[in-house]
C-alpha cells in the first residue's frame, strides 16, 4: 500500500505496534523533538520501526535514514522527503 504522507500519528502507531512504549513514556505528549533514546527506543526497536514503515508505505529506507534521525520530527521529515520524491518521479 503506497501512501503520500507520513505523520507523527503514523509514527506513534508504528512504534507502539512494533516495540511498545516504556512505562514512563507517554507518546501522547509532545515528543517531536525528544531523542528516541530518551523515549526508550534503541537501535533494534528503530530498525523494526523502519521495516514496518517500509512495508506499510511501499518504500525502501537506507540504514542511515533511521540512524541519522535522532528525533521523531527528523524521522517524519525524512520519510516524507522519500515519499515526496516518489510522487515527483
Amino acid at each position: 500500500m503506497s501512501k503520500h504522507e507520513f505523520t507523527i500519528k503514523d509514527l506513534k502507531r508504528i512504534l507502539l505496534e512494533g516495540a511498545g512504549a516504556d512505562e514512563g513514556v507517554d507518546l501522547d505528549d509532545d515528543i517531536l523533538d525528544t531523542d528516541f533514546e530518551e523515549l526508550g527506543y534503541e537501535s533494534l526497536a528503530l530498525l523494526e520501526t523502519g521495516g514496518r514503515i517500509e512495508r506499510e508505505y511501499g518504500i525502501t529506507l537506507d540504514d542511515d535514514v533511521i540512524t541519522d534521525s535522532r528525533t521523531p520530527r527528523a524521522l517524519v521529515a525524512a520519510i516524507n522527503a522519500i515519499l515526496q520524491a516518489l510522487v515527483e518521479a
